[in-house]
C-alpha cells in the first residue's frame, strides 16, 4: 500500500516532469517518451496502455485520465463534454460503478487529489493538462465532474448557475484545457511550425483561431486553426494581415503604405500576395475555406471583430 507521503510526492514528481518535458504544457508528448518518467529509481507508467483511467496498484486514488485521438473528420466539439454548469464530464470506465478505476477516480474526488489528463493529439502523442480534479460524480449519467486547477472549489450540482460564475467557469475552462488541446492538435497538423513563416521554436508559435471558437461556426476543430509565430498571430487577430479561402496572405493597406523597419518591410509588408508555406498534410486538417472566407470578407471591409481580438486576449490571460 502506498502511503499518503508517497503517493503525494509521485503526484507532484510527475507533474514537475511532464512540464520540463513539455516547455510547461506548451507541447504534447507521445506515450514512449512518457516511458522516460522514473520514480524511487524505478520506471513508472503515468498513462494506463489500454484504459482510460490509471490506477496504480496500492493506491486507492486514481493517478491520470486519458481521452482518445479522434482522427480528422470525426473531432468532437469540446460542448459535447461540457454541462451547463460550465465544467468538464468524463465518463465512467465501462457501466460497473464498482470497476476498480472507477473507485479510483471516486477516491481521489473524496481525497481531492490532483491528476493528469492525457487528451490524444495525434496517434499515441498526448497534451497532458494538470493538475484537474474530480469534484463531483453524476451516476445517472455514468460520468464524473472534472475541474481544472483554481475551480475544485465550485460544487457542481448539474444544474444551471449564475451567469457571472457560468462565465468565470466557462472562460477558464477554455483557457486551461480547450486551448491547450487545441493547441496540441494543431501543433501536429503543422509540426510545430508557422505557417507563414516556418519559424519552429514551440515557444514562439501559437495556434490561432480563424473564428473564435466562442463565436458561432468557431468549431473546435484543427480545421478551425492555424499555426502561426507570436508576431503573425497578433497581426492576423488585430486585422492587419488576412488569409483568404486561397491561403493568399493580405496586408492592409495602410500598413503597406508605411515606412518602417526590417521587420514591418520583410516580415509584413512582403507577406502581401505570398501563399500559407505550411500546411497540414491531411486535407481534412487545412483551413477551412468557408470560415476563411468568412473571416476574409471581415478583413477586406477593414472591420475584424473585436471578438477575435478579445479571444486573442484571453488566450494569452489578459483582460481585454
Amino acid at each position: 500500500m502506498w502511503s499518503e507521503g508517497d503517493e503525494l510526492k509521485l503526484r507532484k514528481e510527475a507533474m514537475q516532469w511532464l512540464a520540463a518535458w513539455t516547455n510547461d504544457g506548451l507541447d504534447a508528448i507521445s506515450y514512449a517518451d512518457l516511458g522516460d518518467f522514473h520514480f524511487c529509481g524505478e520506471a513508472f507508467a503515468l498513462k494506463d496502455r489500454q484504459l482510460g483511467v490509471r490506477k496504480p496498484a496500492g493506491m486507492d486514488s486514481a493517478l491520470s485520465i486519458a481521452t482518445a485521438y479522434r482522427a480528422p473528420g470525426r473531432e468532437r466539439p469540446y460542448d459535447d463534454v461540457l454541462g451547463r454548469d460550465g465544467l468538464m464530464r468524463y465518463k465512467w470506465d465501462g457501466d460497473d460503478p464498482n470497476k476498480y478505476t472507477n473507485r479510483g477516480l471516486r477516491s481521489a474526488m473524496s481525497e481531492k487529489r490532483p491528476l493528469i489528463w492525457f487528451w490524444g493529439v495525434a496517434p499515441a502523442m498526448y497534451k497532458p493538462i494538470f493538475p484537474v480534479y474530480v469534484v463531483a460524480e453524476e451516476p445517472e449519467d455514468k460520468q464524473f465532474v472534472i475541474a481544472t486547477d483554481g475551480l475544485q472549489n465550485i460544487e457542481s450540482t448539474g444544474q444551471d448557475v449564475d451567469e457571472v460564475t457560468k462565465r468565470y467557469v466557462l472562460q477558464e475552462t477554455r483557457r486551461r484545457l480547450h486551448q491547450p488541446v487545441f493547441r496540441g492538435l494543431v501543433m501536429q497538423a503543422y509540426g510545430t511550425r508557422c505557417s507563414i513563416c516556418r519559424l519552429r521554436h514551440s515557444t514562439l508559435l501559437d495556434a490561432a483561431h480563424i473564428i473564435p471558437d466562442a463565436d458561432p461556426g468557431g468549431v473546435a476543430a484543427v480545421r478551425n486553426g492555424i499555426a502561426l509565430c507570436k508576431i503573425h498571430h497578433a497581426a492576423y487577430n488585430s486585422g492587419i494581415i488576412g488569409i483568404s479561402p486561397d491561403y493568399v496572405l493580405g496586408v492592409r493597406e495602410d500598413v503597406l503604405k508605411e515606412i518602417d523597419g526590417p521587420m514591418l518591410e520583410f516580415g509584413l509588408k512582403g507577406l502581401h500576395g505570398d501563399r500559407l508555406k505550411v500546411l497540414p498534410s491531411s486535407k481534412k486538417e487545412r483551413p477551412d475555406r468557408e470560415l476563411l472566407e468568412h473571416q476574409y470578407r471581415r478583413f477586406e471591409a477593414g472591420s475584424v471583430p473585436r471578438a477575435l481580438r478579445v479571444d486573442f486576449l484571453h488566450s494569452k490571460g489578459w483582460d481585454g
